[in-house]
């Protein structure tokens, strides 16, 4: 994928500044590394540039906290987003369950390729380096480069949807015009919600005035 060097040098520099909200507004709850690229599409796309993104491969630990990712540039941008659509496809594909229409299963088999293709890489070589205090910690070998931080998020969709056991816990959030997905591992397989804090208290604060309106009429 090719783009414009005035392009990209004008984008990175009007979205270099992380802000300190930034971490907050993305979430690592789904239970799977995929399924959290997933939830940055709601309520609304996270990743809009590039210092979202570097947070997000951060925050799901693709790479050791404190990785330099400056080289990380639009087309990680547009690739990770790239990405996510096909893994959306197949995760939904799956819960809605075959057979599918003929558009949308050949829709499917290109975002199986694709994803097929991300995964073929080596994700990014790990090694162990002494801290200050003498204890062995996480890093790197080389600084990550796309393919390799983009097949590591592949190999971990391919991983959950050939899995019976994990693929058998793939839940859709039970709230209002939420399209989160994740893994359910609760006790009994009882989880609703993407989030007891998000979409299950706006159940029970909506329960609750529905219950207040019947008392007063």
């Amino acid at each position: 994928m090719a783009l414009g060097t005035a392009t990209r040098t004008a984008t990175e520099t009007a979205t270099r500044t992380v802000t300190d909200a930034l971490p907050q507004e993305l979430r690592f709850d789904a239970g799977r590394i995929c399924l959290d690229l997933l939830s940055t599409t709601h309520p609304e796309e996270r990743l809009g540039s590039l210092p979202p993104l570097r947070a997000w491969i951060m925050g799901a630990g693709l790479v050791p906290p404190g990785t330099a990712l400056g080289h990380a540039d639009l087309v990680w941008l547009a690739e990770f987003r790239e990405l996510r659509s096909c893994i959306a496809q197949l995760v939904r594909g799956h819960l809605d369950g075959p057979p599918w229409p003929e558009p949308r299963a050949r829709d499917l088999a290109l975002a199986l390729a694709r994803v097929n293709e991300a995964a073929r890489a080596a994700p990014p070589a790990p090694r162990a380096v002494r801290g200050a205090d003498g204890t062995l910690l996480r890093a790197l070998a080389a600084p990550p480069g796309r393919a390799a931080v983009l097949a590591a998020v592949a190999r971990d969709a391919l991983d959950l949807l050939t899995d019976p056991v994990a693929r058998a816990a793939l839940r859709r959030c039970a709230g209002d015009n939420c399209p989160i997905v994740y893994l359910d591992t609760s006790r009994g397989r009882r989880r609703r919600w993407c989030s007891s804090e998000v979409c299950g208290n706006r159940e029970r604060v909506a329960r609750h005035r529905r219950r207040a309106a019947l008392a007063r009429t």
